[in-house]
């Protein structure tokens, strides 16, 4: 027979209002209460701080939530920045996509996807100024090597003068060219349009081509020279030309054979320029002519 005082038998536990007769200051919160009492809450530690709260941090949810967080102007670094905020796997693949263009394929709409960087651009066009200079000045070493009166001396203002000539081609034709569809597309109201930046994207990744070729114009043979001067002009030309044909197929016939051969023609006076520049042998030109030296023999 169980005891009276077993600690396991069931017992019926009193009312609430018995309970708290021993301490009357006891605090009881009704979970089946939706809405807790102020002093409930203040009681039970659950009133916010409101004077701990961000206010900058408020508005900038609200922004976002509403979808009017405001652009920082063009002029600041706020503004640039977001597009040297790129993966590396990213340019990888958008330098590789430039260099083995797909038929059919638009360099905008399946690389960069409304997502232009200037990471990328910006590193090619560096790395492209170098390889200029200095495979300039290799060449010009190898050309000469083994002559007696022959001082090499490290040209280094052929830095200079190929940071112009990228630089100037990969930011000032972009802009002229933008500023030309940008024209067009208010007379013919064309449904494809390209901003700034995607053009100035385009254009970069487009001369990643060139990085190699220069580095194989070290090798004193014309015919390889040459031959991969029309590869490279092949594989850049057929980015520019299937990234901006959408945007001006449906203008008029002449405009359309005018702007497409101004972008392929820039193309190719910068990559000739180039070789012409920087992988020609001045010492050729300075060298006295056969005729002229037989007469001072003579003499």
């Amino acid at each position: 027979m169980a005891s009276t005082n077993d600690p396991f038998q069931f017992q019926e536990f009193e009312e609430a209002g018995n309970l708290l007769e021993a301490n009357r200051d006891a605090t009881t919160i009704n979970i089946e209460d939706d809405d807790m009492p102020e002093r409930q809450r203040k009681a039970a530690g659950f009133t916010p701080d409101v004077d701990d709260e961000d206010p900058h941090a408020s508005d900038d949810k609200t922004e976002l939530l509403s979808g009017q967080k405001k652009s920082a102007p063009f002029w600041t670094f706020e503004y640039y920045q977001r597009f040297f905020d790129i993966e590396t796997h990213h340019v990888k693949e958008r330098i590789i996509g430039s260099m083995l263009p797909w038929p059919g394929k638009n360099f905008i709409h399946v690389h960069l996807r409304r997502s232009p960087d200037l990471y990328g651009p910006f590193w090619i066009c560096t790395t492209l100024v170098f390889a200029l200079a200095i495979s300039g000045n290799f060449s010009n070493f190898l050309l000469n090597l083994g002559k007696p009166d022959y001082k090499y001396s490290p040209q280094f203002g052929k830095v200079t003068i190929a940071a112009t000539a990228i630089f100037s081609y990969a930011w000032f034709v972009p802009l002229a060219l933008w500023g030309c569809l940008l024209w067009r597309n208010n007379k013919i109201m064309n449904s494809v349009s390209y901003s700034f930046m995607e053009i100035v994207c385009v254009y970069g990744y487009s001369l990643a081509i060139y990085i190699p070729a220069v580095v194989l114009w070290i090798l004193p043979f014309e015919w390889l020279r040459w031959c991969s001067i029309v590869m490279a002009l092949c594989l850049s030309g057929s980015v520019l030309v299937m990234t901006f044909w959408p945007a001006v197929r449906e203008d008029h016939p002449k405009v359309i054979a005018a702007i497409m051969s101004t972008i392929v023609l820039l193309n190719v006076l910068l990559a000739v320029g180039c070789k012409a520049y920087f992988f020609s042998n001045p010492e050729a030109a300075l060298s006295p002519a056969p005729s002229a030296a037989l007469e001072l023999s003579a003499t």
